[in-house]
């Protein structure tokens, strides 16, 4: 069930990041500016975030069983879309867009899926394997412009809905929810009030925005970065940004992992501060050989790790019946800490010509959120020492 809900995961995730890599082509075909261009990778980003608000508590209801091949079947939907005709325009990227955020929201049927066939003392390395799914970013880029080379722009887009054709499919036929399930009866707008109001949903809504909204936000924009600010081919800058994503991808079992034998408010606080410190050097833009390579490297390590470690820190400290409902508000949380960067790192390169500032605010950011986790989320798991999520 793990396996074939991680599969699920970067399935969509695939679909979800399609247009990332092809982002400088349609810059150059259709003369965007650097905000549009920014705007086009985003949109995707910020309607999978929100959506997986109501897709969470409708997990928690539902099940993955029923979840995971409904979405794959609806963003079938766009990737055709996009694929067929909405690339030739702005508007019809932006439409199209808009409803492939669609993918994004199997994050929040994985996790309470995932949850609840583990007992809490392997939940941690258990949503980090599920976790991994993310890095159907990273078939995206190594795979997209090389499909668009090889045929036409409508190639991958064809490739991927086929791909989730079948696993629809096969997740109907195969995914079964854990016995035993806890179904809430509650409505869904009474669930996510109470969701809402949980302090875990906020801290961890606060770090996963600082680690998973890094890894979204570099997944996106690094292309368009490292063609903008070291010249690099477009084909090299997708490689160099797969290679980001296998990295950060990798890691975020390991943050799990960890967050099973050590205090999770201790993985969190290691990585934001590796964050912090390679968002300080790369806002000198140093050359990518070594120091910019170590930088975006220990970045990418640190936000996988962090991003584990906080889903660690859900499946600790959230309630077992009400996961679904915590994760799709803290995944919304991620989502959006991914939308913003890209944003603001073309706005600021259009007014100065250079990526300093937003990577500097990246640095600020990232201690903010140390300083959060060293004090309030560290005391708050001090406090429940030996307790399961259940009763938290």
């Amino acid at each position: 069930m793990l396996a074939l809900a991680t599969v699920g995961f970067a399935v969509n995730f695939w679909a979800w990041a399609l247009l990332s890599p092809l982002a400088p082509k349609f810059k150059d075909a259709l003369h965007l500016s650097s905000f549009q261009q920014a705007l086009l990778v985003a949109v995707p980003v910020v309607v999978g975030s929100l959506g997986r608000i109501p897709v969470g508590a409708l997990t928690d209801r539902y099940g993955g069983r029923v979840m995971f091949p409904l979405v794959s079947l609806i963003t079938i939907v766009p990737v055709l879309f996009l694929g067929l005709s909405g690339h030739t325009s702005l508007a019809g990227l932006l439409v199209g867009g808009f409803f492939l955020g669609i993918g994004g929201t199997t994050f929040a049927v994985g996790v309470p899926f995932v949850n609840n066939w583990f007992p809490p003392e392997r939940r941690g390395l258990a949503t980090g394997i599920f976790g991994a799914g993310m890095g159907g970013t990273a078939i995206s880029a190594l795979t997209t412009v090389k499909l668009v080379n090889a045929g036409s722009t409508a190639t991958p887009f064809v490739v991927t809905a086929i791909v989730l054709a079948v696993y629809a499919v096969l997740a109907w036929l195969i995914l079964r929810d854990a016995p035993g399930r806890a179904v809430p009866a509650q409505p869904l707008r009474q669930r996510l009030a109470a969701a809402v109001k949980l302090r875990i949903t906020w801290q961890a809504s606060v770090l996963y925005a600082v680690a998973f909204g890094g890894y979204v936000a570099f997944s996106v924009y690094l292309p368009a970065y490292l063609k903008t600010a070291y010249g690099l081919a477009q084909a090299d800058a997708a490689n160099r940004m797969a290679g980001f994503v296998i990295l950060a991808v990798v890691m975020r079992p390991v943050g799990g992992w960890l967050s099973d034998r050590f205090a999770a408010s201790r993985v969190l606080a290691v990585a934001l501060a590796v964050v912090a410190a390679g968002a300080v050097v790369q806002a000198f833009t140093p050359g990518l050989a070594p120091l910019g390579t170590i930088a975006f490297l220990s970045m990418a390590a640190a936000l996988g790790t962090g991003s584990g470690a906080t889903f660690a820190l859900v499946a600790q400290r959230a309630p077992q019946n009400m996961v679904g409902s915590v994760t799709g508000v803290v995944g919304a949380a991620g989502g959006l800490g991914g939308f913003v960067p890209p944003l603001v790192m073309g706005v600021v390169y259009e007014q100065y010509g250079s990526y300093a500032i937003g990577l500097a605010a990246l640095a600020v950011v990232a201690l903010g959120a140390l300083a959060l986790t060293v004090t309030a989320v560290a005391a708050a798991s001090a406090a429940r020492p030996g307790r399961t999520a259940a009763s938290v």
